[in-house]
């Protein structure tokens, strides 16, 4: 906030990266078909300027999609929201609720909670039915989320057109719509006290940058790296300001609070971080009666430490550690290994590639990689071909090797996915394709036959936070031939795939990309069965000499 403002400094701002703009380009055209929606409500208008809103408004339309919202000057504030939803009438003017499209999921099972809940053609809270057993997910886009529902929800109130019992609504990637009441205690993280609070410690901010313009007065604020900086056009300027001193905030993932307490007790760095004993920590969590040390005191105020103090020591050691012993590290191998993976574009898989390694030359058995792809149409029907075509394959090398009495395994990294993707092409299956049971009983077979990379690797490995195939891999020896390379930028490159062009290139790129995810795979588990094995192991004593 200070730093869009003006700094005492140059500021170069980053560039988007293909994962940002691609998430930006789902959510717009996401939440555009959801307004689209609500738009062709005869009960809706679809407003373009602050005068057709307040017009909107004072005729008490029930669903005003788009609108501008006027600025509440006394309170310094200006707000938006997607859809503005009649709930109430206060004297002679109608009242409305702040509404919000998120193309995300918004709740996850909470056994003690529960949510109100509606759809797109009965938006209206009266019409939302109460969901036993959900809560708003704590992410950090959801809770962006509901503080600036609760911005708006203020803003409304100080026009005189805002709902006394500050319902707010955010519809979901399945089209639900939630409906929230901040004036509880309920929503911790962005009720009306939270957003109060908050708003008025943005506001003294906004006094002291005046303040510092105006000259005399230090620049109000210092750097801190958080989640949020991922996507911050000034990441790169805080990042090499904090990256000099070695800043705690570094640290995988800490947040505000928790670095607080690390500085009360002098813990400014990853190397005095990483200088703690893990093994104190955990036992303040299980004591709760110690406070003879910085670690009984801290372990007790932040959860998790330990793993706070080990991601530090893999920055300060400048490399993976063990989790395990040294014998124990390594993954199961076969005669014969394939190595999956699928790449998907809106919820529909449109390529499975595999690259199939052998221990010795097998007769009827091609090494390689090789790929299943659909480039032209992304649908149920498509997924479903394409997966069936795998599939056939895939059972045919499994027989093959059962006949010749060899060892046969796949593997993938984070089976979630690819498991999702399987059950998803079969329901319901071809006729000619594989069923749910096929699925099961391979996924069932003793000795394993489905083996997932990411469970081995985080039962065994310990990183400085993330541990994605990037990571792990590049720590194997392993690189993409791709500058940029991730699932998120792969859809980029899908949909100018589909959009003309240089269409060859751009599969090109999705091939390669997909076969050295599988190859990735296969240079993390030979790691795991090598070189790794020598790593040190996260209990060890690191040297923690100053940067």
């Amino acid at each position: 906030m200070s730093l869009s403002r003006g700094a005492p400094y140059p500021l170069v701002r980053a560039r988007a990266t293909d994962e940002m703009e691609h998430r930006r380009h789902l959510a717009e055209e996401f939440r555009e078909a959801v307004l689209t929606a609500l738009a062709s409500d005869e009960a809706s208008t679809r407003v373009s300027s602050l005068e057709e809103t307040r017009d909107a408004i004072d005729l008490g339309v029930p669903l005003i999609v788009s609108p501008r919202l006027p600025d509440d000057e006394a309170g310094r504030r200006r707000a938006a929201a997607h859809v503005l939803v009649r709930v109430g009438r206060r004297d002679d003017r109608f009242t409305y609720a702040p509404l919000v499209v998120k193309n995300s999921e918004v709740v996850e099972t909470s056994t003690t909670r529960r949510l109100l809940v509606t759809d797109l053609d009965h938006v209206a809270p009266a019409h939302a039915q109460p969901r036993e057993g959900v809560c708003v997910r704590p992410t950090l886009s959801l809770t962006r989320a509901g503080i600036g529902l609760a911005h708006a929800t203020r803003t409304l109130q100080a026009l005189g057109v805002g709902d006394d019992r500050a319902r707010v609504a955010l519809v979901d990637r399945q089209r639900h719509v939630w409906w929230l009441e901040l004036n509880t205690t309920q929503h911790v993280r962005f009720n009306l006290a939270t957003y109060d609070a908050l708003y008025q410690e943005r506001l003294a901010l906004l006094d002291a940058h005046d303040a510092w313009r105006e000259g005399g007065a230090d620049f109000p604020t210092s750097p801190y790296w958080h989640r949020e900086c991922e996507d911050c056009v000034f990441r790169g300027h805080c990042r090499d300001q904090l990256e000099g001193r070695d800043d705690v905030s570094l640290t995988h993932y800490t947040n505000f609070e928790q670095q607080r307490l690390l500085h009360e007790f002098d813990v400014h760095t990853r190397h005095d971080l990483a200088r703690l004993d893990p093994q104190r920590a955990r036992l303040a969590r299980r004591t709760s009666t110690d406070s003879s040390s910085r670690e009984a005191v801290l372990g007790l105020a932040i959860e998790r430490l330990d793993h706070l103090i080990y991601r530090a020591r893999v920055h300060v050691t400048g490399s993976l550690l063990r989790v395990v012993e040294a014998s124990a590290v390594g993954c199961a191998s076969a005669d014969v290994e394939v190595d999956v993976d699928m790449e998907s574009y809106a919820d529909h898989t449109y390529l499975w590639g595999a690259s199939v390694r052998a221990a010795a030359h097998v007769e009827g058995i091609p090494t390689g990689y090789r790929s299943f792809v659909e480039w032209d149409e992304v649908s149920h029907a498509s997924e479903a071909r394409i997966f069936a075509d795998f599939w056939g394959w895939f059972s045919e090398l499994r027989a093959h090797c059962a006949a010749r009495g060899l060892g046969f395994a796949a593997y993938c990294f984070w089976a979630q996915a690819e498991d999702g993707a399987m059950n998803r092409a079969v329901d319901p299956p071809l006729a000619a394709g594989p069923t749910r049971a096929d699925l099961d009983a391979f996924r069932a077979h003793r000795p394993a036959q489905w083996i997932d990379l990411h469970d081995c690797a985080k039962a065994q490995i310990q990183t400085d936070g993330p541990l994605g195939l990037k990571v792990l891999a590049r720590a194997a020896g392993f690189d993409w031939r791709d500058e940029n390379p991730s699932g998120e930028a792969s859809m980029r490159w899908f949909e100018a795939a589909r959009a003309g062009g240089d269409a060859d290139e751009w599969r090109r790129r999705i091939l390669e990309y997909n076969e050295d995810d599988c190859r990735a795979t296969q240079a993390l588990r030979d790691w795991l069965n090598g070189p790794a094995r020598a790593l040190a192991h996260r209990d060890d004593p690191v040297a923690t000499g100053n940067p």
